[in-house]
């Protein structure tokens, strides 16, 4: 894993931050934020894993003591960070109450931390306001660093294989769930750590977005949306949809799609810096509206992607969210009419200096099996 993933410098770009948003500190459990600060990947107990970052004074990752091997390991061990373990039994939430001090007025917690983390952590701090972690540190995460966009890069390389490869089992006579164990098979086989998800929606499945799998028997003629990603050992996210059609087209399949293959390319060419998010997606739909599918593109045009699938920016209409370099995220039209089929074409694309940089390069005009 490439230190440069997770620099040091960014615990105190943090720090800085969270003085700027007058909290007193942020308690960042296990979850993408915490591996931005540190790269500990760490697991979700129920013993606490807290990393304390005050807005002054040093920052401490408090881990139980069964995890702190695991946790000195990672990068979080490379970086100018003290690692505190507390034995089996102790209390964490008093260690950190020591850290801190009885006198934090507001306090950041991330996003995602359990409900029973939260509510002890009231007990431990009374006098606290607490506030979503997440408006420190998303400015920061939105906008990736080169090391970012070069793992991001991997990722897509990584999930392209697998495309590349769908001749193999995406056979008429076998199941969608079948065609999805293999998939999710390659996924692992072609350089992720983990499967994320594995959509494939065969004939009228194709019409529901998040269909995943099932017993259905994929047919000759039928078209099929294949959504699939992973997570890389660098914890980068990958994300990629095509639309194949296992023999020949259903009769209007291939002119609908034209004109998706069109919509997806005009919202991958209108990513530049300020420019907002919501004409990324009107550059899409316009088109789709314009040929009579407006009404059948029924989700937002994309979402970031980064340490989780699904991060900011969100490309959808009404975010007026300025597009900077180094921003990444999908662009992904699609239209679904229910009863028949559904089609989507989906990249990663980085915001550049001078447009767009796609992070796919699987040929996404009609793929006939």
């Amino acid at each position: 894993m490439s230190e440069s993933l997770y620099p040091s410098g960014r615990l105190r770009m943090a720090q800085r931050a969270t003085a700027a948003a007058g909290l007193d500190a942020l308690l960042l459990t296990p979850g993408a934020d915490l591996r931005y600060l540190t790269g500990y990947d760490a697991h979700a107990l129920e013993r606490l894993t807290c990393l304390v970052l005050p807005a002054t004074g040093d920052p401490v990752l408090v881990v139980p003591a069964l995890e702190e091997a695991a946790a000195k390991a990672s990068p979080a061990g490379g970086i100018d960070l003290e690692i505190r373990a507390f034995p089996e039994g102790d209390d964490a939430y008093a260690l950190i109450r020591g850290l801190l001090g009885a006198g934090p007025r507001r306090l950041g917690l991330a996003d995602r931390m359990w409900a029973e983390q939260v509510l002890a952590f009231r007990g431990t701090f009374p006098d606290a306001e607490q506030v979503l972690a997440g408006g420190v540190l998303r400015p920061l995460r939105v906008r990736k660093s080169a090391a970012e966009v070069e793992a991001l890069r991997r990722a897509g390389a990584a999930i392209d294989r697998v495309h590349a490869r769908m001749g193999e089992w995406l056979i008429a006579g076998r199941t969608e769930a079948a065609v999805g164990r293999d998939i999710a098979d390659a996924i692992l086989e072609e350089g992720h750590a983990q499967v994320s998800f594995v959509i494939v929606g065969s004939g009228p499945n194709g019409a529901s977005p998040h269909h995943a799998v099932s017993g259905r028997v994929i047919e000759d003629g039928d078209p099929v949306v294949v959504d699939i990603g992973g997570i890389t050992a660098e914890g980068y996210c990958s994300d990629s949809t095509r639309t194949y059609v296992v023999g020949d087209p259903p009769e209007g399949f291939a002119t609908a799609y034209a004109v998706l293959f069109e919509a997806q390319e005009a919202g991958v060419a209108a990513v530049r810096p300020g420019v907002t998010a919501a004409s990324v997606d009107a550059a899409c739909r316009d088109v789709l509206t314009a040929a009579g599918y407006g009404d059948a593109f029924i989700h937002r045009t994309g979402h970031g992607i980064g340490l989780e699938e699904h991060e900011e920016p969100w490309i959808i209409g009404g975010n007026e969210t300025v597009l900077e370099p180094g921003m990444a995220f999908s662009v992904e039209p699609g239209f679904y009419l229910s009863g028949r089929y559904g089609a989507r074409i989906e990249d990663i694309v980085v915001c550049g200096e001078d447009g767009p940089d796609r992070l796919n390069v699987t040929p996404r005009t009609l793929t006939l099996l």
